[in-house]
């Protein structure tokens, strides 16, 4: 099954290791085939990777889009390994992360930094408010541990798949 992606115009996208800028109308793609695909709207750039968990995302960003996942990883875990010193209540975020990557799902392992973006704007809005700590609720985002888990026959084409 294809993907349809429809793009607004001067909407940029990557397919594979081409960047795929759209002309001044709406178009509409099918795309098949095993190459990453990543919309303007997800794409980070290390201008924009300011925070922890955008860097952890810009990572595997590259991971993604790259075939030289070792010295990406590497760089990867010394970050992972940055924010959970220093808000440990970020290792669910950061577990599910790894264990989509370890799987090969790397569009999953994006999905998954994209909360831990979120959930570290809630971190820093409470520091900027004074609170002390976060509601009893919140850490960890309500995750579960093993939460996040998936085969390891999930490819590229399939991840990308999900962006639909």
């Amino acid at each position: 099954m294809a993907l349809k992606v429809e793009l607004k115009p001067g909407e940029r996208i990557i397919i594979g290791d081409s960047v795929i800028t759209n002309d001044n109308q709406r178009t509409r793609l099918f795309i098949e085939g095993q190459a990453p695909i990543l919309r303007e709207k997800d794409i980070l750039t290390p201008a924009t990777a300011d925070t922890p968990a955008k860097r952890v995302y810009l990572a595997v960003q590259l991971m993604y889009l790259s075939t030289d996942l070792e010295r990406i990883q590497e760089n990867y875990f010394t970050l992972v390994n940055d924010i959970v010193k220093a808000a440990p209540s970020t290792i669910p975020y950061v577990t599910r992360i790894s264990n989509a990557i370890l799987t090969g799902a790397f569009y999953k392992a994006l999905k998954e930094a994209r909360k831990l973006i979120e959930y570290e704007g809630t971190l820093i809005g409470h520091v900027q408010t004074g609170s002390a700590s976060l509601p009893e609720n919140e850490p960890g985002g309500g995750v579960t541990e093993g939460a996040g888990s998936e085969s390891a026959d999930e490819s590229r084409s399939s991840a990308a798949a999900d962006q639909g």
